[in-house]
């Protein structure tokens, strides 16, 4: 899909249309998941060549960060999904020349999509290339940040619960769900680092490129900018430090619980064992005179059955006795 967006509005064109259309006020082609033909009209109308999919994966910066025919390639990775389970991120390329820019994307991040709202509500805030260029920069340090304060909120959460949650009896806590959650908060986090380190560059790149290249002022923000993604970068480092901690002391609930289990069930079999040896010796009785023989004097005892039970218990007591003084109980 490509859209344009002009000093004063936004449309969607086809190949087909896109030979046909005025550029002189256009300060921004933004290609999303665009096919072939797509491409190539664009590389033709713009006489630049855009990197493919694979290229702009690469991780070199010489890769990401080039200049060719006056023009400033940049390629940055942001997040996308990041508020669901399947958190990821994207290449997304940005073609700078001072007269237009181009974006080159695959997905469909957020900061583009608020991005695209507040220019259509207000256009005349972004009357040049690089302030469309600096618009979508920030949305993307913005996003960056709403995703780290909420993982920092649900960590804390989680910190509650691990440590200072009412007791509860071991095997009470889901920690499957509590593990799932910190490991998509690692992987939030693990992105927002990976996107913030290549904003650097790119923030780097363009606000040294850009004035030389061209003779363009650059804008005063870039320079707040910039700060805003160092800062955010120490606060990465922070919660990543802090998902870490969080997943330790998880992990040492876990076996703490695992360790509780083991421990009242091993109380159990003891009792089990000892009630099975202490009441073995009456068992044995009980069984020597429940056999039928016909010549069984004891049979024939007047006391014969007291004295019977009175073995049996006599039996049963004094193993118990000697458990308690050998403090096996």
């Amino acid at each position: 899909m490509i859209k344009i967006y002009t000093k004063k509005t936004v449309r969607t064109l086809s190949v087909s249309n896109l030979p046909n259309e005025d550029l002189e006020h256009v300060l921004w082609i933004d290609l999303l998941d665009p096919t072939a033909d797509e491409i190539k009209a664009v590389e033709k109308m713009e006489k630049i060549e855009l990197p493919t999919r694979n290229e702009a994966q690469e991780i070199e910066v010489s890769s990401r960060l080039y200049i060719e025919n006056s023009t400033l390639f940049m390629t940055a990775t942001v997040m996308v999904r990041a508020a669901s389970p399947d958190s990821t991120t994207t290449p997304v390329t940005f073609v700078y020349r001072p007269n237009r820019l181009v974006t080159l994307r695959f997905d469909d991040p957020m900061p583009f999509k608020g991005f695209a709202v507040r220019y259509e509500r207000s256009p005349e805030l972004f009357q040049t290339p690089q302030k469309v260029f600096l618009g979508l920069f920030d949305e993307v340090v913005d996003r960056i940040a709403d995703i780290l304060e909420f993982v920092a909120t649900d960590l804390n959460d989680l910190s509650t619960l691990i440590f200072m949650g009412e007791s509860r009896d071991p095997g009470a806590i889901n920690y499957t769900e509590i593990l799932k959650r910190i490991g998509q908060n690692g992987a939030r986090t693990a992105n927002a680092r990976e996107s913030l380190v290549s904003l650097q560059r790119v923030h780097g790149f363009f606000t040294e490129t850009c004035g030389n290249l061209s003779g363009e002022q650059v804008d005063e923000h870039w320079r707040i900018t910039g700060k805003d993604v160092i800062a955010l970068a120490d606060h990465a480092n922070f919660v990543s430090s802090k998902v870490t901690f969080i997943l330790d002391a998880t992990l040492g609930r876990v076996n703490s619980d695992q360790n509780t289990i083991n421990s009242q069930q091993n109380k159990i079999i003891k009792l089990f064992s000892v009630l099975a040896v202490v009441l073995l010796p009456p068992t044995l009785v009980a069984s020597i005179y429940g056999m039928n023989f016909k010549h069984m004097p004891e049979l024939q005892w007047t006391w014969g059955y007291p004295l019977s039970l009175a073995l049996m218990l006599v039996s049963a007591v004094v193993p118990y006795l000697v458990f308690k003084y050998k403090r096996w109980l």
